[in-house]
């Protein structure tokens, strides 16, 4: 979508080729890595990774890359499932990603996967929109349109649980994030689940309300900068420099000055957005604004239950592919050397080294 705000943050049926991938392929990569000094990061348009390119522009990226000895190409991709898909067929080193598709596209597709930027997590986003209602009880039998199988889904999954309902007692339609707010426009439509720009054009619509969003479920929905892990391993530089350059980048956007003020305007400018509707969306973006932040919040239990939520949703909804027999199936590292799942099949870690040197002041 032409939309500033357009991370589809989706997993599709397209993607089940990719999770057949055997789990020795990870391995041959393993064997593959080696050290060098180019590398590709691909980013999609959304309010917490516009940061990335803006980095590029100012010369952050070049500075940072030059202290290293490596060189970085932030490049776009205009759909965000294929940037993921590109990040697991080995075209990109990294991606800008959340935590539910990190899982469910390449690390289940058998590529290991280190997510080493905790960027923000969506603090209102997301949403579930109902016409004529009072409360999220009130969508129990209706038909909900949603993009399936993606965080709306998850998203209504959770806030279905809060008022003791499951799944089971809606119907869900599966609708582009482009035609869904002309679905909802429909008299007969009365609920969906959309994120941002969508849920801002669905809640100005008549006898709209919006009954939940992703600020009820906070730090559930996280987006992250992951980086092939043997690469990384092999060029640990390469995350030195990443680390770097998202710290001073946003140390700068957060400034209350005009020099901060220039560069949220950049980032917009570079996301089809106004300042004032970036700025806008930010607010419903919770950044975590110091490195500090981020490992404390990786570091905290509340990631291992939040990943237990997604891989349970993931594995009932078959994104861990027709072999997987349990949620239990693809191994997720978290900081502290503790596994979720299979220790012998980790294929994502939350890997804190980076950011924990930012923190030290030792990058």
């Amino acid at each position: 979508m032409a939309s500033w705000l357009s991370k589809a943050r989706l997993t599709i049926a397209a993607t089940a080729v990719l999770l057949t991938a055997s789990c020795s392929g990870g391995a041959q990569h393993d064997a593959a890595a080696a050290k060098r000094t180019d590398f590709t990061i691909g980013w999609s348009i959304y309010a917490g990774w516009m940061p990335w390119p803006y980095a590029q522009q100012a010369g952050i990226v070049k500075k940072w890359a030059d202290k290293y000895g490596v060189k970085i190409h932030f490049v776009q991709v205009n759909d965000y499932v294929e940037s993921v898909n590109q990040f697991n067929a080995g075209k990109l080193d990294g991606v800008t990603v959340t935590n539910m598709d990190a899982l469910t596209i390449p690390a289940a597709g058998g590529k290991d996967t280190s997510a080493i930027i905790l960027g923000d997590y969506s603090d209102g986003n997301d949403g579930i929109v109902l016409k004529n209602a009072k409360s999220l009880a009130d969508i129990k039998g209706r038909t909900v349109y949603l993009v399936e199988l993606s965080v709306s889904h998850y998203l209504l999954a959770r806030g279905l649980s809060t008022v003791g309902l499951q799944l089971s007692d809606v119907k869900t339609v599966n609708t582009s994030d482009a035609d869904i707010v002309g679905a909802f426009a429909n008299p007969s439509t009365t609920a969906a689940v959309t994120w941002n720009p969508q849920l801002t054009e669905i809640k100005k619509l008549p006898n709209a309300k919006l009954v939940f969003d992703s600020h009820q479920i906070p730090a559930e929905i996280l987006d992250l900068l992951t980086v092939d892990t043997a690469t990384l391993k092999a060029n640990p530089n390469l995350g030195k420099a990443l680390a770097g350059i998202w710290y001073e980048t946003i140390t700068l956007m957060q400034r209350k000055d005009a020099a901060g003020a220039a560069a949220r305007a950049a980032m917009a400018k570079m996301a089809g957005s106004s300042p004032e509707a970036f700025d806008a969306q930010l607010t419903t973006t919770h950044l975590y604004g110091t490195p500090q932040d981020a490992v404390a919040a990786l570091k905290s239990p509340t990631l291992a239950n939040t990943m237990i939520k997604v891989r349970d949703f993931s594995f009932s909804k078959g994104l861990f592919g027709q072999g997987a027999k349990s949620a239990d199936a693809v191994g997720i590292g978290l900081p502290g050397g503790k596994t979720l799942g299979d220790t012998g099949n980790v294929k994502l870690r939350f890997d804190p080294t980076f950011m924990e040197q930012a923190a030290a002041g030792k990058l």
